[in-house]
């Protein structure tokens, strides 16, 4: 497929526990499963000249799971970590974290500086990793931190717009979505980017993470060519 100018795509990446349920595997193997789809996508996405892929990884309501699926979560993605950390040299991928990291294992955290800060210079696509990420809690932290630099002098209420709003924002230095794909058949947005994604196009696809492929982001990207975008124009 040729280079596409869509520039960024967000996924929520829902179904790994349906789709080990349904082989009667344990959840882990599900989640497993799906680290591995998002390294092919990833792949992908970089191979068609996609600028950003912004995934949802674990969100600030997946503490609320049991205890045994959030470990199993988290050592899940501390080895994905390790692996990008090892194969840095073989690969020209960009990796970010927004969320909020206080309440990250310090190993984690130590894991993401170090991943970011290798794969920092290079051009390929920047996966962005939705970690203890909500979209409402980003908007609060973002509004606290405008409510200390109002206090400190540093911003005027006059001041405040949209833009200036944007820049406190995780994704501060990243586009928003042109497209954002949910696997799993689900119709929610489930607190993602809920200010990035006023104006973008939304896909529901019926299959499970799992088995979402190349073939998938084509026919989005398809689709999404024949959609009429007017931003409220008209």
């Amino acid at each position: 497929m040729k280079k596409e100018k869509i520039r960024h795509i967000a996924i929520i990446m829902d179904g790994n526990g349906r789709w080990a349920k349904k082989r009667l595997l344990p959840n882990k193997l599900g989640h497993r499963e799906g680290a591995k789809v998002l390294k092919k996508i990833t792949e992908y996405c970089d191979e068609i000249g996609l600028q950003y892929l912004t995934v949802y990884a674990f969100s600030t309501e997946n503490w609320n799971r049991s205890e045994k699926e959030v470990d199993d979560l988290m050592a899940l993605l501390s080895e994905f970590l390790d692996e990008y950390i090892s194969n840095n040299d073989k690969n020209n991928i960009v990796i970010k974290v927004i969320g909020d990291k206080n309440r990250l294992e310090k190993s984690i955290v130590e894991k993401i500086c170090t991943i970011e800060k290798l794969s920092e210079n290079k051009k390929g696509v920047q996966l962005n990793l939705a970690i203890n990420y909500g979209g409402r809690d980003e908007i609060v932290r973002s509004v606290k931190k405008i409510c200390e630099d109002v206090s400190r002098g540093k911003v005027r209420e006059r001041e405040i717009t949209e833009k200036l709003f944007s820049s406190y924002l995780d994704t501060k230095e990243i586009i928003d979505p042109e497209i954002l794909i949910r696997t799993s058949g689900e119709s929610r947005v489930s607190n993602f980017l809920l200010w990035q994604i006023a104006y973008t196009e939304i896909f529901n696809i019926k299959k499970l993470w799992p088995d979402f492929n190349k073939k998938d982001i084509d026919e989005v990207i398809k689709e999404f060519k024949n959609r009429n975008r007017t931003f409220g124009e008209r």
